[in-house]
């Protein structure tokens, strides 16, 4: 895709942030975006950089993670096509609190800061959608902990191999076929689990005649059988 030739009111309209607004408004917020193509591994932003405006990834993934003292990364969220981050933090003035980087050839949408505030100013009820918008990723992080905090390892792998599966679909015994996006590592990161675990968890499953795994695609064999896996 040519980034010249990129829309960006056009997609601005696909999102639910922006789906309301009318042409010329789109075409007021597109003024205060820019879009990037991002290579593999380049950074978005960095822990402490200014945080002056909030992202949209157009195609790719971006990878959000944070860095222990001792240089270990733990993965916090895996951002999709169609989705956004750092507009909460975008509002308090304060630097980025996480690091972002591209995990595979990436278009990103950013979107400055100023011109959400114009917006804000023109129309208060763009603030509302806007808190919407923020209260559904932070009710989607509660979630994360809470799964993290309360289900089993196996649990967490079930649950994320099972998390692109119409609900109809997860309850069914037809196969689906899902792939992992990223690495193993990656994932087993954002699960808070160990590669070694992960890895141990799909072989499992993979025995147990629940998966067929081929590289990164993963047959879910029947998926309801799956969802009950190891349940008491």
């Amino acid at each position: 895709m040519d980034i010249s030739e990129f829309n960006i009111p056009r997609f601005l309209a696909t999102q639910a942030l922006f789906s309301h607004l009318s042409p010329d408004e789109l075409t007021r917020v597109a003024a205060g975006c820019v879009v990037r193509r991002l290579s593999r591994g380049d950074t978005v932003f960095r822990y402490g950089e200014p945080c002056n405006e909030f992202h949209v990834v157009v195609l790719g993934q971006v990878k959000l993670f944070a860095l222990s003292p001792a240089g270990q990364e733990k993965v916090i969220e895996l951002v999709s096509p169609g989705h956004s981050f750092a507009e909460a933090l975008m509002f308090t003035g304060k630097p980025y609190i996480l690091n972002a980087q591209a995990l595979t050839n990436t278009l990103l949408l950013s979107v400055g800061k100023q011109v959400i505030l114009n917006e804000i100013q023109l129309d208060p009820r763009f603030s509302m959608r806007m808190l919407a918008g923020i209260s559904r990723r932070l009710h989607g992080l509660v979630h994360d902990i809470e799964t993290g905090a309360l289900h089993t390892g196996m649990q967490r792998v079930i649950g994320y191999l099972l998390r692109d599966v119409p609900a109809d679909d997860a309850q069914g015994s037809e196969p689906h076929t899902v792939s992992l996006p990223v690495s193993k590592a990656t994932i087993a990161s954002r699960l808070s689990l160990t590669p070694e675990y992960f890895s141990k968890v799909l072989h499992e499953l993979e025995a147990a005649g629940l998966i067929r795994i081929d590289k990164r695609d993963i047959l879910i064999t029947d998926p309801a059988a799956l969802g009950s896996y190891g349940l008491p």
